[in-house]
């Protein structure tokens, strides 16, 4: 599975295209801000809500492949300042959120009740995407029709308006974990570069997606 591949399967999941996706294929920095305000405190917060969307089973989870630092990374290197300002504006309200549906902060909560907040974002989060979309459609026409007159090395890709924050934690997750290395030699199969090809290769049902 390579990194463009998983960036369309993390945007069908999700319902949204990957913020900054197109940047961590090429490794470049969008010129915003350089510390995007995180703490300690704020990538431990990360880890645990990556943790609740991908838990350790028989195999470790989020927390374990560090997730909370490639968001992080990410939206420092491969976010644009609005990008950035909605990240992090999510985590206050992530909290807020909590706070109001169980009367503590997310650090504070169980396992479950952490389970039943990300539940409640994830259906906010879909309608607010759909509203955005709409929004968005007639800016991204006008974006595209204008691009269409230029020569391909003067096209700019459009900026809408930033996902919903928790689509964009959870991409974050989906992304960071399975680019990790213990998302890929831990969770899925993998196979040292240049390994052998195999036509033949017997395949079970159940059994682990090959990591590349």
């Amino acid at each position: 599975m390579d990194r463009r591949e998983l960036l369309k399967m993390v945007a069908v999941l999700t319902g949204g295209a990957v913020i900054g996706g197109e940047l961590f294929l090429s490794g470049c920095k969008t010129g915003a801000k350089a510390d995007a305000g995180f703490s300690a405190s704020t990538v431990s917060l990360l880890d645990e809500v990556s943790e609740t969307i991908i838990p350790a089973t028989t195999t470790p989870g989020a927390k374990a492949a560090q997730v909370g630092e490639f968001m992080k990374v990410m939206v420092t290197d491969c976010y644009t300042e609005k990008q950035q300002a909605a990240f992090m504006k999510g985590i206050e309200a992530l909290d807020e959120a909590c706070n109001k549906m169980h009367g503590k902060s997310f650090m504070e909560c169980s396992a479950d009740q952490r389970h039943d907040l990300l539940i409640s974002l994830e259906k906010e989060a879909k309608e607010f995407n759909e509203k955005r979309n709409e929004t968005d459609k007639p800016l991204r026409e006008e974006h595209e029709k204008k691009n269409s007159t230029l020569a391909w090395k003067d096209q700019t890709e459009f900026e809408g308006s930033p996902n919903h924050y928790y689509t964009m934690m959870k991409q974050l997750t989906l992304l960071g974990f399975f680019t990790s290395k213990t998302g890929m030699t831990e969770t899925l199969r993998h196979i040292a570069v240049p390994g052998k090809y195999d036509g033949a290769f017997p395949y079970a049902k159940g059994d682990k997606a090959w990591a590349e």
